[in-house]
């Protein structure tokens, strides 16, 4: 389950950023998954609940902004949305 090490990563970006910015409590945290990520957005809410243990964050509320899948046509460069690559 590759979920658990993106929300170690989270982890680690928010506990960087809160040294770098002085703050100590996190009570929201918003990511974006896009459709052509391969990750699963309730897997990854289980996975940051684990990994968000004993940190700053601890408790809080995940918040899963899902974007669609976009490619570019490469005959007229428009971007079009996409369910499967």
């Amino acid at each position: 389950m590759h979920e658990m090490s993106l929300a170690e990563s989270v982890r680690q970006i928010i506990e960087d950023t809160a040294r770098e910015q002085g703050f100590a409590k996190v009570k929201t945290v918003w990511l974006e998954i896009g459709q052509l990520s391969c990750v699963e957005p309730e897997a990854m809410r289980f996975c940051f609940d684990a990994a968000m243990e004993d940190s700053i964050a601890k408790d809080a509320q995940l918040e899963i902004i899902e974007l669609p899948g976009t490619g570019c046509c490469e005959a007229c460069g428009e971007m079009v949305e996409m369910q499967e690559q």
